[in-house]
């Protein structure tokens, strides 16, 4: 199939004018509308200080649990 479009570099061309419009046209016809303007998923935001312990330390006495908690958190 390369050496097809190889051989016929203007039917090559042509094609891919041909698919870029199609595409170009169908961007304006798809259902957009039903949508809202911006989407935004849900974002937690948690804050935690625990003065004079390691990145290691927080991560497991302060991260660990605050993050098992807020997955299972309910709508």
């Amino acid at each position: 199939m390369v050496n097809f479009f190889i051989e016929r570099p203007i039917f090559a061309s042509v094609l891919s004018i041909i698919i870029t419009l199609v595409g170009a046209i169908s961007i304006f016809t798809l259902p957009v509308a039903q949508y809202p303007d911006r989407m935004s998923p849900p974002m937690v935001q948690v804050q935690a200080n625990y003065t004079g312990a390691s990145a290691s330390v927080v991560e497991e006495t302060v991260a660990a649990p605050i993050e098992q908690e807020v997955n299972g958190a309910q709508d």
